[in-house]
């Protein structure tokens, strides 16, 4: 462990080194730096595993394999993942100046974590490198149909706190949370900080930060945009599963900027506390793999409203043409996504979003 440990420590001395020369650190500052988890993924897909009625899952449908028997199973897909890895590389293929903060062990994961960023352009100095510790790691099984089942071991990924953080450096307009592992008391001291420096937020909350609902609900007030999917703002507000803008109208008691609420296949909500944005979706050319849609449909989004106000920090609002743009390239990222294996693989290009193909976006704009 500790010639892993070595071993990272150089890349990311590297890594410093490579990104001054380009004048990114000489410079200080930032569009964006993501906060959340970082892991290896590994991909197992096979035509041995089948997906079966039960009910002891949640969604009413299991992933089924033969018990003792030896399957087949296609070429195993090795990629990164985690919420602030994956934002961040969208934000890096739109030509965004981004720095990643998260946790690694010192291990081999966590060297390719740190490869994939250098290659991405993304700067990966502020990764806070845990001796002993593995990083984490998810094993994602795939039946045919592009569901999947993850196994994972959460490892060095949950144990980012403030201690971790490298306040001083942290020189940016946006910060992009994902995913903090539960960890509130965290998510309040970065909302305390960009809110001292005003550094505006997005954030996209896990599962276990929304079950400390009345912990969580103060610091919604100083967050620009929040991201959720549909039964996470029910979560969030106690409010109708079914009823949109009664939905949107508790969020935004909540937290006054921008709401943002997926909906599988039926696209996505958006709200400005003004207006209510409704999308469709982009028609998929085949669906291979739906990890890490969410972190593409939602760091695409907060890409196009840092693109729309670069120039204009101080903005306090945004118009309907660039809330529409960044719908746009939210889904277009989340679309491209799902068509290749892996959370990273299809992100989009600041090239690639300028095809045809993305230019138009079935959307309806009503008052709130």
């Amino acid at each position: 462990m500790r010639q892993g440990r070595t071993r990272i420590v150089h890349h990311l001395y590297e890594m410093k080194r490579r990104f001054a020369e380009a004048g990114y650190i000489m410079r200080g500052m930032y569009n964006v730096i993501t906060i959340g988890t970082a892991t290896r993924d590994i991909f197992i897909k096979s035509r041995d595993f089948w997906t079966e009625k039960s009910s002891r899952a949640a969604e009413g449908r299991a992933l089924a394999m033969a018990l003792g028997a030896k399957l087949e199973i296609d070429e195993p897909h090795f990629d990164t993942g985690g919420g602030a890895t994956n934002a961040a590389v969208t934000f890096a293929r739109q030509h965004l100046r981004t720095a990643v903060v998260a946790s690694v062990g010192s291990d081999p994961s966590g060297t390719a974590i740190v490869h994939e960023l250098k290659r991405e352009r993304v700067n990966a100095e502020y990764l806070k490198v845990h001796y002993g510790v593995r990083t984490g790691i998810s094993f994602l099984l795939h039946p045919e149909g592009g569901e999947r089942t993850i196994l994972v071991h959460r490892g060095a990924s949950e144990m980012l706190s403030p201690a971790d953080m490298p306040w001083r450096k942290l020189k940016t307009r946006w910060f992009y949370i994902s995913s903090l592992a539960g960890n509130v008391a965290l998510l309040k001291e970065i909302v305390m900080f960009s809110k001292k420096n005003g550094i505006r937020v997005a954030y996209n909350p896990g599962g276990r930060e929304l079950a400390k609902r009345k912990e969580l609900a103060p610091l919604f007030k100083d967050i620009e945009v929040v991201i959720v999917n549909r039964a996470e703002a029910a979560l969030m507000t106690g409010g109708s599963f079914k009823n949109e803008k009664l939905l949107f109208r508790k969020l935004h008691a909540l937290s006054p900027g921008i709401n943002v609420m997926s909906d599988g296949k039926r696209g996505v909500w958006v709200s400005d506390g003004e207006k209510l944005y409704k999308a469709g979706t982009f028609k998929e050319k085949k669906i291979v793999d739906r990890t890490g849609a969410g972190d593409a449909f939602g760091s695409g989004f907060v890409a196009g409203l840092i693109k729309a106000t670069s120039d204009k920090r101080q903005a306090t609002s945004w118009s309907q043409e660039q809330i529409e743009y960044a719908i746009r390239l939210g889904s277009a990222n989340a679309t491209s996504k799902v068509e290749h294996i892996g959370p990273k693989l299809g992100l989009l290009t600041k090239h690639g979003f300028a095809d045809r193909r993305w230019s138009r976006l079935p959307m309806r704009v009503s008052r709130l």
